[in-house]
């Protein structure tokens, strides 16, 4: 069976801590697209792990897959996994053959062109990873993939079609001197030597065939997305979004397994019982403006720890946006949703929600289909009575009916609009101070 966990809105959902939470039950964690710009922290027995490419289950003996549809920084990789070694844990990570490999020149190029677009108010926010330009090479076929790097001669190949170019680009179009990062012997030798580890620990596969062979043995299969619905490549805020398709379709393309096999399973939506993102771009029920708005958004970012985890970057914050997640519902067809975050709004004299948008004099109840539209569109709020602070433990212990009345009647509003049953609600950031409904592989 599966179990694909898809990120509601624009990544930060805390959908690692949810992986981890349904974890016990899995076999193998797949993720599915995405790279080191996907950071994630997973809270277990009072430690603390900060990952950006290694899948949450590792932390917990899981078998860990890097999917096709990702791209693989394998500097960040080996550096994680010796961390965690180091740490007296022994995570297991496979990656995919037809995943990509992050080079050190897509690194440069994201930066250059991060700045060029700035100018234009085209920046995506991007976390200067060389993400997108690796999925610009993988789609223009002159990208270099996991299963080249085991083949030194292959590699060598490769780089002396594509580093040329990348020199040119630095050199003759942004008039900027290329350094080492498009020197073809230095990549050689530092990435040949990172194909030999990979080789000797025997961590490549055949993602599709290896997951395939996984379910029909018997066992349970987590797949894993990074960012969230509306940055996906298609589906999202075009042109401030990722390279990638974090919705559950991305599942499909990005590990090998078909539509049946992961439409048979469940599918999770993992909403932030409010908003935030990194980047720019237009955010309807952004907490802005005033000084009482601006002070509230302050009080959310700090409770929340609102920053980025790969960039430290202080999030937007905003109030839920339920046309955003009446898109993202549709987009992925979540059968259970889990809510993190909820008390992070504790203590607040009332909560919005941002139920519908004003658009040229209609209201309308989902996303526009461009970015220009929804920049336009202004919020219809409903406002729920607030919840004061627990001791959240507690509350975990006694299950939703502890919850204070206020959380509880926007929990229900948020399952009766979405039309989709709540299966976990995050109330602090370890698992123990979560209360679980549903557990999917149990069902």
């Amino acid at each position: 069976m599966t179990v694909t966990i898809v990120g509601a809105q624009l990544g930060d959902e805390g959908k690692g801590g949810i992986v981890d939470l349904f974890g016990d039950a899995a076999d193998v964690v797949a993720r599915y697209q995405g790279g080191d710009n996907a950071g994630h922290t997973v809270v277990h027995q009072g430690e603390e792990y900060k990952l950006s490419l290694v899948p949450s289950g590792a932390i917990r003996g899981k078998v860990g897959i890097l999917g096709n549809g990702c791209v693989v920084n394998l500097r960040t990789l080996f550096d994680e996994l010796d961390t965690l070694r180091e740490r007296g844990l022994d995570p297991d990570v496979r990656v995919a053959e037809r995943a990509h490999a992050i080079m050190p020149y897509h690194r440069v190029l994201d930066g250059i062109e991060e700045e060029a677009k700035s100018d234009d108010d085209l920046e995506a926010g991007t976390t200067g990873r060389g993400i997108g330009p690796t999925y610009e090479d993988k789609v223009g076929r002159r990208g270099i993939r996991i299963g080249d790097l085991l083949d030194p001669d292959v590699f060598r190949e490769r780089l002396e079609y594509v580093v040329p170019q990348k020199r040119a680009l630095v050199e003759d179009v942004f008039g900027m001197e290329a350094g080492e990062e498009f020197d073809i012997d230095t990549l050689h030798e530092e990435f040949s030597e990172y194909g030999r580890r990979l080789r000797e620990e025997n961590m490549t596969v055949n993602a599709g065939e290896f997951l395939a062979d996984s379910i029909d043995g018997g066992d349970n299969v987590v797949l894993e997305g990074a960012q969230g619905t509306s940055i996906d490549i298609d589906h999202g805020i075009y042109p401030y979004v990722t390279s990638s398709n974090p919705t559950a379709g991305g599942a499909c393309t990005g590990t090998g397994l078909g539509p049946t096999t992961i439409g048979q399973g469940e599918i999770v939506g993992i909403i932030k019982a409010y908003l935030s993102r990194v980047g720019t771009g237009p955010l309807p029920t952004e907490l802005k403006g005033d000084d009482t708005q601006e002070e509230l958004a302050e009080y959310i970012r700090e409770e929340g720890g609102e920053y980025g985890t790969v960039t430290g970057r202080p999030r937007r914050v905003g109030w839920l946006d339920m046309p955003m997640l009446r898109h993202a519902a549709r987009a992925s067809g979540f059968t259970g949703l889990a809510i993190n975050h909820l008390d992070v709004l504790a203590g607040l004299d009332e909560v919005k929600v941002g139920h519908a948008y004003e658009l040229d004099g209609e209201t309308i109840y989902s996303m526009p289909p461009t970015t220009e539209k929804w920049g336009e569109c202004e919020p219809v709020f409903r406002t729920f009575d607030g919840w004061p602070e627990e001791d959240w433990e507690a509350v975990a212990d006694e299950g939703y009916d502890g919850l204070p009345e206020g959380a509880q009647a926007y929990l229900d509003y948020l399952s009766e609009e979405l039309e989709t049953p709540i299966y976990a609600i995050g109330i602090g950031p370890d698992r123990s101070e979560s209360i679980v409904l549903e557990r999917p592989f149990e069902q």
